[in-house]
């Protein structure tokens, strides 16, 4: 049985009792695969390494890719296949992201997916397998700078309650925890002299969606078995330990102060 199963699992029951479409807006997609733009996908052959219930490959269809496959572990790919079924040019694979392999994508990313795999650095190499050369990778991780709040308090709770059943975790843990919080970032969101105040950047971004959005990243948070924050300089070395990744494209970019959007392209 594949070690991240119960990583899989945990995220499938998340997955699946969220309702059909997009759990993201476009706002925040785009945010995501910056520097990506619909110019590096249009009319190309697009992977997503870890596709949960499919939320941004909704949103990646939009960018008009000749073909789009999403693979997962888990039964989010039930949710996946629903969510994608009017796009013909797609395809849910249900595997385990580090051991697939195929002829080789266009583009690939995974988001938000790396860091809670046993072996991130397993996940980053299927990543680059998976990429034809000439091709692009784009991933988005937790950041272990920006994050201290996070590893010492929320991450102790987290290997708690991601034993409980879903339901508890969502609705008894989750849901009251998030609630200071969503205050919290709706209060120092207004106000730029809150700067200094941990979370800010983060705060500022999620302020803009509702309490439902917040119980869902929370539920993320504290439903995932594994978890890493990673530095920059894990990062660095990942980059730097493929001879076929061209090095003059990589970029490692801090995003909403707390998580890292790294990629680059392969050599022709």
């Amino acid at each position: 049985m594949t070690k991240d199963l119960k990583t899989a699992d945990a995220f499938a029951t998340s997955w699946n009792n969220l309702p059909e479409g997009s759990v993201y807006t476009k706002e925040q997609f785009e945010d995501w695969f910056a520097p990506l733009t619909k110019a590096d996908i249009e009319g190309k052959r697009v992977l997503e390494l870890g596709c949960g219930n499919g939320s941004l490959m909704v949103h990646m269809a939009g960018w008009n890719p000749s073909y789009l496959e999403g693979v997962d572990l888990g039964d989010s790919v039930l949710s996946a296949q629903k969510n994608l079924a009017q796009f013909k040019n797609s395809k849910i694979t249900k595997a385990d992201l580090t051991e697939y392999r195929s002829e080789g994508f266009d583009i690939a990313y995974s988001i938000g997916v790396l860091h809670h795999l046993k072996d991130p650095a397993k996940g980053f190499e299927s990543l680059i397998k998976n990429t034809k050369r000439g091709g692009k990778f784009h991933a988005w991780v937790y950041a272990r700078e920006g994050n201290t709040v996070i590893v010492y308090i929320v991450d102790p709770i987290r290997k708690i309650v991601s034993k409980f059943p879903w339901w508890f975790t969502k609705y008894f843990v989750a849901t009251p925890l998030v609630v200071p919080y969503f205050i919290y970032a709706k209060i120092i969101s207004k106000f730029s002299f809150f700067k200094m105040l941990p979370l800010y950047d983060y705060s500022v971004w999620i302020s803009k969606r509702e309490f439902a959005f917040f119980r869902h990243v929370a539920f993320d948070q504290l439903v995932a078995p594994q978890t890493t924050y990673l530095k920059k300089e894990i990062l660095e070395k990942w980059l730097a330990s493929y001879p076929e990744i061209d090095q003059s494209s990589t970029y490692i970019i801090m995003r909403n102060g707390n998580s890292w959007k790294f990629g680059g392209t392969l050599r022709q």
